[in-house]
């Protein structure tokens, strides 16, 4: 697996992982580059950026960068390494913009991780391989990525709409869209390949916008 990995995933493992533990270890670091809403409406936006290279804590980190170990190749395999990159970053932009648009009116509210970056990349991975079958955490038999992609969103949603604990839902649901919408500019075929995920997609993507509209007034 190491010998064929991919050459720009590693590049983004490794400055995941050392960007985060200077952000461990130096808090004004950290300050400086996370997602702060009202530094980013100051016009601090490269922070919609770098808050994607740090990470809460260890856990957090192994986490994401995980996700990203398994999910990395099928998208360089699929898309190229260039794409890839471009995936990655469009993601965790249309991430960390979804949520400051949901969170504008919340000075206070600030986030860190590579989370919707790497939804996007997971979520590329879904349309791209629509059979493919997902082993979860403490779940011992595989599930199939549609019911996975289905219970993430319907599950991203509610925490969109009850903001009950410290989990980024908007900038996974942004990144996930990101993910989608990106793999169907490289590859508009999987469109043929992928109908259920992407009717699912457009379908929650459509209850959201609503839910959020409702919300907002």
């Amino acid at each position: 697996m190491l010998e064929t990995f991919p050459l720009f995933g590693a590049i983004i493992l490794i400055i995941n992982i050392l960007s985060s533990i200077v952000g461990f270890r130096d808090r004004r670091f950290f300050e400086n580059y996370s997602f702060e809403i009202d530094k980013i409406r100051k016009g601090e936006y490269y922070r919609l950026l770098t808050s994607g290279f740090l990470h809460v804590n260890t856990t957090h980190l192994i986490f994401n960068m995980i996700t990203l170990y398994f999910f990395v190749s099928f998208v360089t395999y699929s898309l190229g390494g260039i794409s890839f990159l471009i995936l990655y970053f469009a993601s965790l932009i249309i991430g960390n913009l979804l949520t400051l648009m949901i969170h504008f009116n919340q000075p206070n509210y600030s986030a860190v991780g590579a989370s919707g970056a790497v939804t996007g990349v997971l979520f590329s991975s879904l349309l791209l391989f629509p059979s493919i079958e997902l082993m979860i955490f403490f779940i011992p038999i595989p599930i199939p990525g549609y019911i996975f992609g289905i219970g993430y969103i319907l599950y991203t949603l509610y925490g969109i709409g009850a903001q009950n604990d410290n989990i980024g839902h908007s900038a996974h649901f942004g990144g996930a869209i990101g993910g989608v919408i990106l793999t169907l500019f490289y590859d508009f075929e999987v469109i043929y390949n992928s109908k259920l995920m992407l009717s699912i997609l457009c379908a929650t993507t459509l209850i959201a916008g609503f839910l959020l509209y409702i919300k907002r007034k």
